[in-house]
């Protein structure tokens, strides 16, 4: 059959397209494919692969991160910036001049995760579930992409050796605490952290009683629903880091006080308020074991004689 020259054209010029978006997709597939990339120029996106990264001694290769990494400091600090993981822009991670791009797989937006994936610069994916072994998959992952093998291997250790730890004081727990974990609390809205969030297993590792399980993700939560769970405490996050129990006169406490129902919940009348450190209980990075522990000792205080857990 006669095939016009045209027609030939138009049939290489599809080829070359897929082998090129074959390529790009090749380089920027999810962690763990068994290949090591230039690790010169780290952009990392994500709380969680930046502490990995930084726990593999390759903080110094790290030349921007997202606003969401914020440990350790002051090292993070000292970094450029690409802005939020869920609003990132392509221009201004590329004009780092990356030779790589470590990212969780909550980055954003999808367009420009796309666009990311097909430049030159590899971009590779970090997954893992919110789970004990979820965190070693992670740090495994991200140790094999920079040919740090041996010391994911032991960080991944620890890491799981600290969960049971906190496991072993868990299972000493005989009435577990209903708790209410709230991501905001704005002019007199709270948004709540149902089933399959990183708070309902931070919570769930704390010994705690999710009591926002009935649905799943975060959504508002009126205070007359709160009144009705009664939770005997509420966890805020302090997005500054550290965290502490509110008092009467903290923006915090004032924030709840001021939606009705909330305020007269057990854990608002009792002042068991706490405000944790967010980066610490919702990102599960290396110090995942670190939150569970400490969470475990503020709703239990008869645990803090435990094992320290760095």
């Amino acid at each position: 059959m006669f095939v016009s020259s045209k027609a030939r054209a138009r049939s290489i010029a599809r080829a070359l397209v897929l082998i090129a978006l074959a390529g790009a997709m090749a380089t920027a597939g999810h962690a763990g494919e068994g290949k090591t990339y230039d690790t010169s120029r780290i952009v990392s996106v994500g709380g969680d692969v930046t502490e990995i990264l930084y726990e593999l001694g390759l903080g110094d290769n790290v030349v921007a991160v997202d606003t969401t990494s914020v440990f350790p400091q002051p090292g993070v600090s000292q970094k450029k910036s690409v802005g939020y993981m869920r609003a990132l822009s392509s221009e201004g991670v590329l004009s780092i001049g990356p030779t790589l791009i470590l990212a969780t797989d909550k980055s954003g937006p999808p367009e420009v995760v796309a666009a990311l994936k097909a430049s030159s610069a590899p971009f590779v994916t970090v997954e893992a579930p919110d789970t004990p072994e979820g965190v070693a998959q992670k740090v495994h992952q991200v140790a094999k992409l920079v040919g740090k093998e041996a010391a994911g291997e032991a960080l991944a250790a620890r890491i799981r050796k600290d969960f049971e730890a906190a496991a072993q004081t868990r299972a000493q727990i005989t009435k577990p605490v209903k708790a209410l974990f709230l991501l905001s609390v704005q002019s007199g809205r709270a948004l709540a952290g149902g089933r399959n969030t990183a708070a309902d297993a931070m919570l769930g590792l704390a010994g705690a009683e999710n009591i926002m399980s009935g649905f799943e993700g975060y959504k508002p939560l009126s205070g007359e629903a709160a009144l009705t769970l009664a939770p005997d405490v509420i966890v805020v996050m302090q997005r500054g880091g550290g965290h502490r129990t509110a008092d009467a006169s903290g923006s915090v406490a004032a924030e709840i006080a001021a939606i009705e129902g909330l305020a007269a919940t057990p854990a608002a009348k009792n002042g068991r308020i706490v405000e944790f450190d967010g980066s610490l209980m919702l990102q599960f990075g290396p110090r995942a074991p670190k939150a569970a522990r400490e969470l475990m000792q503020i709703f239990y205080p008869e645990t803090a004689n435990a094992r320290r857990i760095n």
